[in-house]
This record gives C-alpha cells, structure tokens and sequence, in this order.
C-alpha cells in the first residue's frame, strides 16, 4: 500500500506561500505532465504542442497539420503522488473549421490511514483508509485566423475528493461527511508568428473560475497569466540550416497563488528526428534546472513521438515525466 503523509496532501490542494497564504486550492491543475514542456521548464506559451497544447496554451492547437493526435502523458510527481494525462485533438476539412481538442487528468495521491480523536489511552483510533483523488475533464478549440495568428480556448470541469471525516452533531450523535468539491474552469490563449527568425509570441490566462466551497470554507482556482516569447537562434547567425534548430523561449507567470515567476526553455531540434532541452525555472522553491529528451518517427501517415523529462526537487528528489504522442 502507497501511503503518503497528511500534509503533503494539504499542499497540494492549497497553495501556501509569504502574504498569499494558502489562496487557491486544486494546485493539481497547475502541475505540468507533458514531457516534451517539462525537459523546457513548462516555457512553452507559443509552442505548438497539438492537443497537449490545451494544458498550456489552447491556441497552440490551431497550428496542427495532422488529421489526429493524441498524447499519453504519466508525471511522477513528489512524495508519490502521479498525474496521468491523455489528451486528443481532431482536425477536421483540413483545418477550415480550427481544430477540436480533449483533455483528460487523473490524480493518484497514495493511500493514508484514516483516524479519529477517541476517549482511550491512544487518544484516537483508526478509520477507514483514505484515497484522495482528483480529476479533470476539458473541451478545446483553436482556429487560425491568419497564417501567422493563432487563437484557443479550453472549458474544463475539475473535482476533487479528500475521503470523509465523522463530526459530531450532538454529545451522542455523530454524522460522516464527504470532503468533495468540484467546478468549472476556462483557459484562453493566442500566439502570434511575426516571421522574423521564428520570433513568436503569445499569451494564456488558465484556470479563470468562480470560488469553490469545501464544506463552509471558499477558494479560488490557481489562476495564471502568462506572457511568452521564443526566437530560433539559428536564424541570428550567419548560417543556413534547415535540419536544425535552437529555440529559445521564455515565459513570465503572475499566478495568483505565489510571487512573479519566470521560465527559461531551450530546445535543439535534429532534422524533426531528435530534440533535446534543457530550462531554467526562476523563483520556485525547490525546483531549478530541468532536462530532457525526444525521438519522433515517422512510418507512413503515422507518426509516433517518445519524450523524457527530469526535474531535480530539492528536498522531494526528483520529478520524472514520459509522454507518448501519435499523429496521423
């Protein structure tokens, strides 16, 4: 049995940092599974992902030339926690009316044995074993507005549930309740190529919502700003390549839940055969320096794509992610 400690859970559903103390709750929407942005530190605004773009910036779905896609995404999360994420995107009249999208993220907290202030020589006794869950579900559309803009949108449902607790109503009579809360969230994005030694740049506000209620007690969903930039630097030297790249991109964040932050990606692309990143994350309390790779294929119409990202964590270890992407 996993088990993991009460207050690794509590940090995960509310945010807690300086004067902004524990604002927001469902951080698990905030919590990155693709690996292809994770080797980049998540610095992937104006990246075209195809349907994992819905995590990060809905627009980057309206850039799909293939008729399918669809990503399988696993992140080993801190103190054994794993986020699985599948996402799907359909094109349709070859992209004359934009490009549809799914998303899917499950939650895994472990295992914790429940308990109970109890008048006896402990103190407390043992209850049932507690499985926190989590869970979101989402619709995306993009569409291209011109060849070099770009506009997406993302509606998505999140619920979470933390088991139950028993309280008492009376000096006799106790009751159970179910600690579960859930709502609605909307993402929004835009990227702009301006052609210019592949200089992009674009914006998303994700996780926007009403207050949720668990139990008497409201909060908000960590809601983010985000404003990203990227450039080949490839294409400022004196050089012609075609098979190469090397992207450079950055993202500033305002999150409701902590201090301004940035993120600082590379990427060297291989000939649409091999990719290999690196990023910087800055003003983050235990993570820093990420990395990764990637290796697409194509066989036919088909074409498959495997990518790894590591996150040293400080304290925690590390954060380890894998995605498997097919197209066609």
């Amino acid at each position: 049995m996993k088990k993991i400690i009460l207050p690794i859970i509590l940090l995960s559903c509310l945010s807690a940092t300086d004067s902004k103390l524990a604002q927001t709750g469902f951080q698990f929407l905030s919590v990155s599974s693709n690996a292809s942005a994770g080797g980049m530190g998540d610095a992937v605004t104006t990246q075209f992902l195809k349907s994992s773009s819905l995590f990060y910036n809905p627009a980057g779905l309206g850039n799909q030339k293939a008729s399918f896609d669809i990503s399988l995404n696993q992140n080993n999360w801190i103190a054994g926690i794993t986020h699985n994420a599948i996402t799907a995107s359909f094109r349709p009249s070859q992209g004359k009316y934009g490009v549809i999208g799914l998303s899917f993220l499950s939650v895994d907290y472990g295992e914790i044995q429940g308990t109970m202030v109890w008048d006896n020589d402990q103190g407390f006794i043992d209850t049932e074993i507690i499985k926190p869950t989590a869970l979101s579900l989402g619709l995306g559309y993009a569409k291209a507005l011109s060849d070099q803009f770009y506009v997406g949108g993302h509606i998505k449902t999140a619920y979470q549930s933390l088991g139950r607790n028993v309280i008492p109503t009376s000096d006799t009579t106790r009751s159970v309740i179910k600690n579960t809360a859930q709502g609605v969230a909307f993402d929004f994005g835009t990227i702009y190529q301006t052609g210019w030694n592949g200089f992009d740049f674009g914006m998303s506000i994700r996780n926007f919502s009403q207050e949720i209620k668990y139990q008497t007690e409201a909060f908000q969903l960590p809601l983010t700003f985000t404003m990203g930039a990227s450039i080949d630097l490839f294409q400022l030297l004196p050089i012609v390549t075609t098979t190469q790249e090397l992207l450079l991109s950055i993202d500033a964040l305002h999150p409701r839940s902590y201090k301004e932050r940035v993120n600082i990606g590379l990427n060297y692309r291989l000939s649409d055969l091999l990719s290999l990143k690196t990023g910087y994350l800055f003003n983050y309390d235990e993570q820093s320096i990420t990395a990764g790779a990637g290796f697409q294929k194509s066989l036919g119409a088909y074409t498959l794509g495997i990518h790894y990202a590591y996150t040293p964590f400080g304290v925690f270890d590390h954060v380890q992610r894998v995605s498997f992407q097919l197209s066609f």
